[in-house]
């Protein structure tokens, strides 16, 4: 699950405030600030009737902001249980709503204009059956019958960009006394278990196994897999709750007459993984040259993406660089001395490994040392450096290192700390002559989250500046002159020109919201 933050919240309010209005957006806030709720509870805290409130989930699930489950309770009576049906919000896929236009250029990159077009269905609708998708392609383009848009699809499916949805209500059930917390004061050889929460269970119940989730069957009747597999989750009492819920919410999406399809959806961490590639690819390049980057882009797609990890035989990889056009002028001599030179691979028995993960981490404090060197200053931004191992260092200690003059360095350092970009802390000598000295460290942690929840004011700042311009466009736009006047020209090319920078500027900044938060997992 992700970790919120307070701005982080607000950008995904503004989001879908500007996609679905103000009464879906004081839902959604409610879910992000308090937590995973009944409905119940979100209008009795929006104090919203139930009914509006039913709408504006149904809206939010069609478009993968909220996740339904329900939850297995206690009841009344003894060796009872009810099902109270909970909504959580998934704010990791609200924010993914401002990369649309980046999915798409990725999509384009396979030269399948109809598979372009299915895609751009369900980014705007959320979610849809294969015959809505074909019946909205065949409406959309003059060119192509349906066999050539089913296969378009079955394209986009066989690349894991479109997967079946989620089950739209998993159960989940009361732990049983194996599956209690672990109790404390446990033997020392215990290796302590990370803490499972209630939304990832629920996430984890909710998604198919890969070979459902992957799977395109054209006969699909009412005794489908999806069906089959949801009957099995539950026992009599509960399932008959449970199916209640399904019928609902199936029947809102029915259009067939009672048949019933698959839905399907984006599958946006199939693009998370490419887009991390390709930044990955692009640190090599501007650390080293385009030889890296040729040999680090040829290792992953001859590999999983799904992996941290990459390794690969010589000649595996030679195999996969002469594939490219770049390649072809490369002989293993001048491979090897390539590979040796890069800080992230290492060799072993001539298998070279290479680790996304360190080139994530160096990318994301390179990004903290702009940022600290931008606003600070370069005396800042070496102090910033000498403190990046995370040893404390003391003040005279970080001025000799840093060749900064010693009546400078505490100011410069009281700045840092007093941004939170540095921690500080007091120590005292004993003796008859006591003395205070400091020493300062960069805890990355904290840092990092901070640093996130900064790109995210300054990606909301953007969003709330591109509105502003997009209202006052329109209202040029509603100015219906045959021959507008030269300042009306004027006033509009400075419009277009300003929405250019503006999402040029936010598609830039979400390049770094995605190394510390999405890359990273």
């Amino acid at each position: 699950m992700a970790a919120l933050t307070p701005y982080g919240i607000k950008l995904a309010v503004h989001i879908i405030t500007t996609d679905f209005g103000n009464l879906v957006a004081k839902i959604c806030e409610c879910i992000l600030r308090r937590g995973t709720q009944s409905r119940a509870l979100i209008s009795r805290f929006t104090e919203l009737p139930q009914d509006k409130v039913k709408k504006c989930l149904w809206v939010l699930i069609q478009h993968n902001c909220v996740q339904a489950f329900g939850l297995e309770q206690e009841g009344g009576a003894r060796d009872t249980t009810v099902v109270v049906t909970q909504y959580m919000a998934l704010f990791d896929n609200i924010i993914q709503r401002l990369r649309f236009p980046k999915f798409m250029v990725t999509v384009s990159m396979e030269k399948d204009k109809k598979g372009e077009e299915i895609l751009e269905g369900l980014l705007q609708h959320g979610r849809l059956t294969l015959t809505q998708i074909l019946d909205r392609a065949r409406a959309r383009s003059s060119v192509g019958n349906q066999d050539a848009h089913r296969e378009s699809f079955r394209k986009l499916v066989r690349g894991r960009f479109v997967e079946r949805c989620p089950a739209p209500e998993p159960l989940i059930s009361l732990p049983t006394e194996g599956e209690g917390p672990a109790k404390k004061g446990g033997g020392r050889n215990k290796i302590a278990r990370k803490e499972v929460t209630l939304e990832e269970r629920a996430l984890a119940a909710a998604i198919p196994m890969d070979a459902e989730r992957f799977s395109i069957s054209y006969d699909q009747g009412v005794d489908s897999d999806e069906e089959k597999s949801e009957s099995k989750s539950s026992g009599l009492k509960v399932g008959e709750k449970r199916k209640q819920h399904n019928l609902e919410w199936d029947n809102e999406l029915d259009i067939n007459g009672g048949k019933k399809e698959p839905v399907w959806r984006v599958n946006f961490d199939e693009f998370i993984k490419r887009l991390r590639i390709k930044a990955c690819v692009e640190y090599a390049r501007s650390e080293y040259d385009n030889v890296a980057a040729v040999i680090l882009n040829s290792m992953l797609e001859g590999t999983q993406r799904t992996t941290s990890t990459v390794s690969l035989s010589l000649d595996s990889i030679f195999e996969q660089v002469i594939k490219r056009e770049e390649g072809l002028t490369m002989n293993l001599e001048h491979l090897r001395c390539s590979l040796e030179q890069l800080d992230f691979c290492s060799e072993a028995d001539d298998v070279y490994t290479i680790n996304l993960h360190e080139i994530i981490k160096k990318a994301q404090f390179e990004e903290v040392e702009s940022i600290v060197k931008k606003r600070y200053g370069i005396e800042a931004f070496r102090m910033f450096r000498s403190l990046s191992n995370g040893r404390p260092l003391d003040t005279d200690k970080i001025s000799e290192r840093t060749f900064v003059d010693k009546k400078s360095t505490p100011q410069i350092l009281y700045k840092l700390w007093k941004d939170n970009y540095i921690q500080m802390e007091k120590i005292s000598t004993g003796g008859p002559r006591q003395t205070d000295f400091f020493l300062w460290r960069v805890k990355k942690d904290n840092l990092w989250h901070q640093i996130l929840d900064e790109l995210y004011h300054a990606a909301l700042n953007l969003s709330l500046r591109y509105a502003h311009e997009v209202d006052q466009e329109r209202e040029i736009q509603n100015l219906s002159m045959e021959n507008p006047p030269p300042e009306v020209k004027k006033r509009r090319e400075r419009l277009r020109n300003v929405r250019f920078l503006l999402d040029s500027s936010l598609m830039k900044l979400d390049d770094a919201v995605m190394l510390f938060h999405d890359f990273l997992v």
